[in-house]
């Protein structure tokens, strides 16, 4: 049963930085702490949906948040996130690398 508790808690973060708005955010504030209108201006991503998106992160403990003023700041919690975020990237570029392979491969034989 605590395995099944794990899993939970795991698919959840999974879940969380698999969404594309998300990875965005994750990547944009990869080595610094932005506003709503300067993660706007970086990603093209609507103020709405970029806000919608923090909640979702900083509910989950992915994003930590700041109030300076009249500005709340956004940056990454913790910077295992990042490492996570730059080790699935490899890994799709390794697998598409392979399947690109592949797909040459059974061209070149044809010909």
């Amino acid at each position: 049963m605590i395995k099944k508790n794990f899993y939970n808690l795991h698919s959840d973060i999974c879940k969380t930085i698999g969404n594309p708005v998300r990875q965005a955010i994750i990547d944009t504030l990869r080595s610094r702490e932005l506003t709503v209108t300067e993660l706007v201006n970086e990603t093209g991503i609507t103020q709405a949906t970029i806000s919608q998106h923090l909640a979702i992160l900083r509910n989950r403990g992915i994003v930590n948040s700041r109030r300076d003023g009249n500005n709340i700041y956004y940056s990454i919690s913790n910077p295992k996130i990042i490492q996570a975020y730059d080790l699935i990237s490899e890994v799709l570029q390794k697998t598409f690398q392979d399947k690109h392979k592949v797909i040459n491969d059974a061209i070149e034989e044809n010909k």
